[in-house]
């Protein structure tokens, strides 16, 4: 971690104190690999916080909460408890959903935009923050009240998951200045709902759980082999018996975007399209000897990218987050020894779209690209897995396509390097530290939060070793991810207590990938204590 700087306000008798550590030094706590978004403005890292005029008060300690708040500058007070009859206000009518959501969290009133200032209130305003992160909020604790600004409504929310935290963790919130910003702008928990029905009720209670935790994604994979999980008007014929409705989807989005979380939707193609090749069994690959190819559409008839752009323009209009995931992984066409060889029909098609030299490699980054322009057209941006970009195509696949990197140990496997150093933007679902896999298939284990605590950060991109720091800036953040291969191995009550500690731990070290300042144990008594 790079040397912090001691930041004190003597005259204002404020001490900074590094978040977590209880008293002391005021450190801005750096990820270690210079970039920018660890660490916050001179201007802002050491906040003014005037104490109480009473100094029987003792300096105050650090908020504790998952994820740790970077900054803290400690005063003398009584700091803030809620009591019945006190209010929350906004300056800006835009703040009302965060305003009585932490109201009712509270139990306290909400009094909508108010000018006037009262004992015991919790006022959110616009404003503040650090750096220009949108993300950041200042929470300030003074004079008996508390003020969350923020320069924008996901800054403030986060300000009021602080308060909530602290409030429910100690009883009350300390005297001082808080000022806070995540170091990745993606964060994100991802669900295989296709292989494993997950019921709308469970999946509303970890949007909850992810909000508290300032996650931002919420990825849902609804289609593979095993199932297609979301009702469809344009091809009820490829959707599951255990499905959710288009009305439950709305309710999940809605509570999602409340929680200041985007939902990601993924149609993952052109292979896991078992549950469509049921319901249109003529759009299946087949090799040169007739076989069927599981999972695998033939990417040489334009039926199977129509029926793929339907679904994905329908669901355009369910899913109005700004981002969609295509899949592209684990064509099965391509993990054979000789592709063109092994399916003709794809080595003919790949020559007619692009030359003599057409690889069946070249034929599938065109299929991505061209499911990629469908969901672009209706303002998203594109995300595929990395095993869906390949080496040595003459079709290149589009550069806004973000790198959802997750394994490995993939035929021709390239290193997260590789997609660096060509300037992609790259997400971290690294299957070593990230991937709950029921029933523990293949070489796959359960994954701890205290392993992730311990040794992950984002740079972790593969297996152990970190990607080096000039690359920080392009990798986005990261996701925790569940997959269902094994679906009755776990209930849902189960998945939920085994991914409690992982996700916590996956968010520390997404919101400050530095070293934290809580042992393991600390840390897990911490969550214990926060419910």
């Amino acid at each position: 971690m790079k040397g912090a700087r001691q930041k004190r306000n003597l005259a204002l008798g404020a001490v900074a104190v590094t978040a977590g550590a209880g008293l002391g030094l005021g450190l801005w706590i750096s990820g270690g690999d210079g970039n920018a978004a660890d660490s916050f403005p001179d201007d802002a890292a050491a906040p003014s916080a005037t104490p109480s005029p009473s100094r029987s008060y003792p300096m105050s300690r650090a908020p504790r909460t998952i994820p740790a708040v970077r900054s803290f500058a400690a005063a003398r007070g009584p700091g803030w408890r809620p009591a019945h009859g006190e209010r929350v206000v906004v300056g800006d009518a835009s703040l009302a959903d965060e305003g009585r959501l932490v109201a009712g969290e509270l139990g306290l009133t909400y009094a909508g935009q108010q000018k006037d200032a009262r004992a015991g209130d919790v006022r959110l305003e616009r404003g503040g923050g650090s750096g220009g992160n949108p993300e950041s909020y200042t929470m300030t604790v003074r004079d008996g009240r508390v003020t969350i600004a923020g320069p924008s409504d996901t800054g403030v929310f986060y300000g009021t998951r602080t308060l909530k935290q602290e409030v429910h963790g100690a009883g009350a919130a300390p005297e001082g200045v808080v000022q806070d910003a995540p170091a990745k702008p993606r964060r994100g928990f991802m669900l295989d709902m296709a292989r494993k029905f997950y019921s709308a009720d469970w999946i509303e209670d970890r949007i909850r759980e992810l909000g508290d935790l300032k996650y931002n994604e919420l990825g849902l994979h609804f289609s593979d082999d095993q199932g297609f999980r979301i009702q469809s008007d344009t091809h009820p014929e490829v959707v599951s018996q255990e499905h959710l409705t288009k009305a439950q989807v709305k309710q999940i989005v809605s509570l999602a975007a409340g929680r200041h979380i985007t939902v990601v939707p993924e149609i993952d193609s052109p292979g896991h399209l078992g549950a469509v090749i049921a319901a249109h069994p003529d759009l299946q690959l087949r090799n040169a000897q007739g076989a069927p190819t599981e999972g695998a559409v033939d990417i040489s008839k334009p039926q199977s990218a129509a029926i793929v752009d339907d679904l994905l323009k329908e669901y355009a209009g369910l899913f109005p987050g700004g981002f969609w995931h295509l899949g592209g992984d684990e064509y099965q066409a391509l993990t054979v020894r000789d592709p063109e060889a092994s399916y003709p029909q794809l080595a003919a098609a790949a020559r007619r779209a692009y030359g003599s030299g057409g690889t069946v490699a070249d034929l599938t980054t065109g299929w991505l690209n061209g499911r990629a322009d469908t969901v672009r057209a209706h303002g998203r941006t594109p995300r595929a897995w990395n095993d869906g970009f390949f080496r040595g195509t003459s079709v290149q696949p589009a550069k806004d396509i973000e790198v959802a990197y997750w394994t490995g140990k993939e035929l021709g496997a390239r290193p997260p390097s590789d997609y660096l150093a060509e300037g992609r933007k790259v997400i971290n679902y690294n299957d070593e530290y990230l991937y709950y896999v029921l029933g523990e298939p293949q070489t796959f284990v359960y994954p701890t939060g205290k392993r992730i605590y311990e040794q992950w950060t984002p740079r972790v991109i593969r297996g152990t070793d970190a990607v080096p720091a000039r690359y920080d800036g392009r990798i986005l953040g990261g996701s925790f991810a569940v997959w269902s291969d094994r679906a009755g191995a776990q209930t849902q009550d189960q998945v939920a207590a085994g991914i409690r500690m992982p996700l916590r731990a996956t968010v520390q070290k997404l919101w400050d990938p530095g070293q934290p300042q809580l042992s393991w144990p600390e840390f897990k008594a911490l969550a214990q204590k926060l419910g």
